[in-house]
């Protein structure tokens, strides 16, 4: 009921954002400064913000335990542990990139959008997935900006947990700590819709202009 809840909900439509007696435009983000804006929303200490960095400090202390833990094995004559730790690390750094992005855009389309298209920054290692000209609200910014990080860290515990005793444990562990990174950027652009409490923020993508604008109706919920 929820998500058909977030389906059906009727946003207004970018001509209705350009009505500047109901709604203010209160950022316009270069998608070459998405790494810049993230930054600024990671240091703002916000809740979400405070909660994602727990997280992240947690999968990063867990990432590091293990992959020293598969390096000392490996100088003891196990190499097996060690093997799975750098698989993990690549498959992370190159499909699990391309996989994350395609989520978003599943996500996208779940909530109604028509025309999703990728692209990237890849001197910044800058990847995004876009939905041209489509407005979408808090609710479904939140569900397209979680369904990466919700369904690898199930997919990456469910492994983890049947793979206890075997050495593709160090691949799901390194996979589920190194992808916390990537969601950082989705937490940052989330914590952005927190900002404004009591009122209704809107944001759409212009893939002609590489932006992203977010607008805030005048008037309270």
């Amino acid at each position: 009921m929820k998500l058909l809840h977030i389906n059906k909900t009727r946003n207004p439509s970018v001509r209705d954002l350009q009505n500047q007696e109901r709604f203010e435009l209160i950022a316009e983000l270069s998608h070459h400064q998405i790494k810049e804006f993230v930054i600024e929303q990671l240091t703002s200490g916000s809740l979400i913000i405070n909660i994602f960095m727990f997280y992240q400090v947690l999968m990063i202390f867990i990432g590091l335990f293990f992959s020293t833990r598969s390096i000392a094995l490996a100088v003891r004559g196990d190499l097996q542990p060690l093997i799975y730790t750098v698989a993990g690390l690549a498959f992370t750094f190159t499909l699990l990139v391309f996989i994350h992005e395609i989520l978003h855009g599943i996500a996208l389309k779940i909530i109604g959008a028509t025309k999703v298209t990728f692209g990237g920054i890849i001197k910044k290692f800058i990847f995004y997935a876009q939905a041209d000209q489509f407005v979408i609200n808090r609710n479904q910014f939140s569900f397209v900006a979680l369904t990466p990080l919700v369904l690898i860290k199930l997919i990456t515990l469910v492994v983890v947990i049947a793979f206890w005793n075997h050495p593709l444990l160090y691949s799901g562990i390194i996979v589920m700590s190194a992808h916390s990174l990537f969601c950082a950027g989705d937490i940052g652009l989330l914590s952005f819709f927190y900002m404004y409490p009591g009122y209704k923020i809107y944001t759409y993508d212009s893939k002609a202009e590489s932006k992203s604008f977010f607008y805030m109706e005048s008037t309270d919920i």
